[in-house]
């Protein structure tokens, strides 16, 4: 239910909330898989892509996944009909991190190391001294089928350490400038421990003893000959030490680890933190707050027993993966994955009109919902001075002439009238004409389908750090602000209609001039 003015114990509650689903949700994958969870415990019909959608009906409550790392939730109107407006809400589901590389067996000076690469523009000296492990998924062999499965190995099992500042005296005029290919690497073990746990032969053996394994393991038959050779094949790429690892916890044998896709994390769990208690600490803010608070506005705006009943148009979350690198991708921003969801939500409704989707698209709102930066009042300079998102004011209208954000005078009114009619603090950002601007997928989207947008944010310090900073109202503002939205936007957007301008008053014949140019 949507308060005017939420008070401490809501705020609280939200927060608290945000934080078992940031804590849980390690990656993309286990971001999409929470949020299915949730879903699917309040109502919400679980589609496949593969699969027909002519059996939506009105008042129905779905959602689907790509790639297991996007989801798409979505609830229609009692009263929708086809051509009607999608009104949604999209934010992403990654955040910097490091990823393992295909190869990821290293070895230094006794040291068994863990090749990484970057993903994104992450702060990389922050993840330098923090208690560090693994996750995301695997692909495992269960009786002659490739199964998904998520892993997440809570334990700290692996560091990248600073070097000491009695080796390293420039760092204090120079600043700490790590290499990402050769500083940023993960210590996993000393290859004098792993030896003693039978984990070093492998990871130190050599190409030859790689090759007489694989000479080895032809000789065997069926199932056994597959399953030793993709143990052949992946052993002289991966630490057995840290196979080893995730088959315990998958519950299989190495020898059914096919694949992966694993991220490093950082193994702390978020808190909320302060001297009051006020804000809130944990990695990946940008943007699992986002998506968190605006799927779960959709379900208790949409899930009560007549709360569709006289709705006309689609409410809809969308969270999507790979923002962060530019969202071009299948399962990115920049991929079909939302022309899809009205297309074929449309069509399942339209019985033939050939125009629907056109029409609920130019019938449709998005509110692009990723985090924003707020003032830090230790470089309060970076900021536009009179542009200055605060903690505790409620979710940030972002504005830019450049179009590296997607609000425009319309979009930005009525996203701030929901607010307003609701009691709802707002604030606005730009950013300073002598810096660069960064982006998020509203331009993406708003491009791509051609649809009204607003960019919006909760404000946050520390962005892209691996541990990030916001304040617990805030949550609950922008909590308070999505229900809104998709409980009072039909009625607004009734109010407004920027192309419906009356003809112009002109008196008497236009006469044009004449051109005077020598052809």
């Amino acid at each position: 239910m949507v308060k005017d003015k939420p008070d401490e114990t809501v705020d609280a509650s939200i927060a608290k909330a945000l934080l078992d689903y940031i804590n849980a949700a390690w990656t993309p994958y286990h971001a999409v898989e929470e949020a299915s969870r949730r879903l699917t415990a309040a109502g919400f019909q679980k589609l496949s892509e593969r699969q027909s959608w002519h059996g939506l009906k009105k008042g129905g409550r779905y959602y689907f996944t790509r790639n297991a790392s996007t989801i798409v939730a979505f609830a229609v109107g009692g009263k929708y009909e086809a051509g009607n407006g999608f009104h949604m809400v999209g934010a992403h589901t990654d955040s910097p991190c490091l990823k393992l590389k295909p190869h990821s067996k290293g070895m230094k000076a006794g040291f068994l190391t863990v090749n990484v690469e970057p993903y994104g523009g992450g702060l990389w000296h922050t993840w330098f001294d923090r208690d560090l492990s693994v996750a995301g998924r695997v692909l495992v062999r269960e009786n002659e089928r490739m199964v998904h499965k998520l892993v997440k190995i809570t334990k700290p099992i692996m560091r990248i350490p600073m070097l000491a500042i009695h080796l390293y005296r420039e760092i204090g005029e120079q600043g700490f400038k790590p290499n990402k290919q050769t500083h940023v690497v993960p210590i996993l073990a000393t290859a004098l421990k792993a030896a003693a746990t039978g984990g070093a032969k492998a990871s130190q053996g050599t190409e030859d003893e790689a090759a007489e394994a694989a000479g080895s393991g032809a000789e065997t038959m069926g199932a056994d000959a597959t399953k030793a050779k993709e143990k052949e094949s992946r052993e002289p790429h991966h630490h057995p030490a840290l196979l080893r690892v995730l088959a315990e916890e998958l519950n299989c044998s190495t020898e059914d680890i096919v694949d992966f896709e694993l991220n490093v994390c950082d193994t702390q769990p978020g808190v909320i933190g302060g001297l009051e208690e006020e804000f809130v600490f944990v990695g990946r803010l940008d943007n699992l707050a986002m998506s968190y608070l605006s799927l779960r506005a959709l379900i208790d705006t949409t899930c009560g027993a007549t709360a569709l009943d006289d709705e006309t148009a689609i409410k809809a979350v969308a969270l999507f993966d790979h923002e962060e690198v530019g969202s071009a991708s299948a399962q990115g921003a920049g991929g079909p994955v939302m022309r899809d969801t009205i297309t074929r939500v449309t069509q399942a409704f339209s019985e033939g009109v050939a125009d629907a989707s056109v029409r609920a698209i130019q019938n449709s709102f998005l509110v692009s919902a990723d985090m924003a930066h707020a003032l830090h009042p230790n470089y309060a300079d970076k900021h536009e001075p009179d542009h200055k998102p605060q903690f505790h004011k409620g979710l940030v209208l972002k504005h830019n002439v450049n179009q590296r954000y997607a609000t425009n005078a319309v979009s930005a009114t009525l996203f701030r009238e929901i607010a307003t009619r609701r009691g709802i603090p707002t604030q606005e950002f730009c950013v300073r004409s002598d810096m660069a601007c960064g982006s998020t997928i509203g331009p993406i989207l708003a491009s791509g389908l051609g649809c009204r947008t607003v960019d919006v944010g909760a404000p946050q310090l520390a962005m892209h750090s691996i541990r990030e900073m916001c304040a617990v109202d805030d949550m609950a503002h922008a909590y308070n602000h999505f229900c809104a939205f998709f409980k009072d936007f039909t009625a607004l957007d009734a109010s407004i209609d920027i192309d419906d301008l009356p003809a112009p008053n002109i008196e008497g014949t236009i006469t044009d001039v004449p051109c005077n140019h020598v052809h």
